[in-house]
């Protein structure tokens, strides 16, 4: 069906979009910070989609789009970098607000030893695959950048919960846009490893991805904050 990627696509936003009214949560009300960081991340992910599928990295399947292109991507796969974003950070918020307290602060730093740790391994074995690669080394810069350099604020511990809440759907999702499948990846550029259908990678692409994007978003933040002060 030619609508498929699109309504995965609304359906990725749909609830997300509707509780940003929440009364405790306020989403609706940092629409000012959020999309300036999604519209930010999103140009950076295009420019790497539109080169991946030059490349032959990933394409897409035709029986699963509208046809509509743009820069040379589906319709679809531009609105994936604005719904998955504003989903992602959605549930950031929403854990921060509804429950405040959180235990992974205290291993925040290790954990991002430990994913700094992994990215190198992954670049020394898989330096000759474009998409492990660009993938690993793109979260290296960003997560050594957000964890030793930017000493404004910490914000890791609140990353790593959304993170792992975000995984349920991510399996969800992509479970669909692999196994149907709208996506194909060429596994000449990528490990080969598989989790079901989900490309390893696919795991750390959306890493980096929600990182950048909440990274953003709490600079935005941060700084509403010193103006209103």
């Amino acid at each position: 069906m030619h609508y498929t990627y699109l309504l995965i696509n609304l359906g990725v936003i749909f609830f997300p979009l509707v509780l940003s009214f929440d009364k405790k949560v306020h989403f609706f009300s940092k629409w000012k910070f959020i999309f300036p960081a999604i519209l930010i991340t999103g140009v950076v992910f295009l420019i790497w989609d539109i080169l991946f599928t030059k490349l032959n990295v990933w394409s897409f399947n035709p029986d699963y789009l509208v046809g509509i292109n743009l820069m040379g991507l589906p319709l679809e796969e531009i609105l994936f970098f604005l719904t998955v974003p504003y989903a992602c950070v959605f549930i950031y918020e929403c854990l921060n607000v509804y429950f405040p307290k959180n235990n992974l602060q205290k291993y925040s730093l290790a954990l991002s030893n430990l994913f700094l740790g992994l990215c190198v391994a992954m670049l020394f074995f898989g330096y000759n695959h474009w998409y492990t690669l660009i993938n690993f080394g793109f979260l290296l810069i960003v997560l050594a950048y957000v964890e030793y350099v930017n000493v404004e604020f910490r914000f890791m511990y609140k990353f790593y919960r959304a993170y792992l809440v975000s995984l349920i759907p991510f399996y969800i999702v992509n479970g669909f846009l692999t196994a149907i499948p709208v996506v194909l990846y060429n596994n000449k550029e990528n490990l080969g490893f598989r989790v079901g259908t989900i490309p390893f990678e696919d795991h750390f692409y959306l890493m980096g991805l929600l990182l950048m994007n909440v990274f953003l978003y709490e600079v935005f933040k941060a700084k509403g904050s010193k103006s209103v002060a």
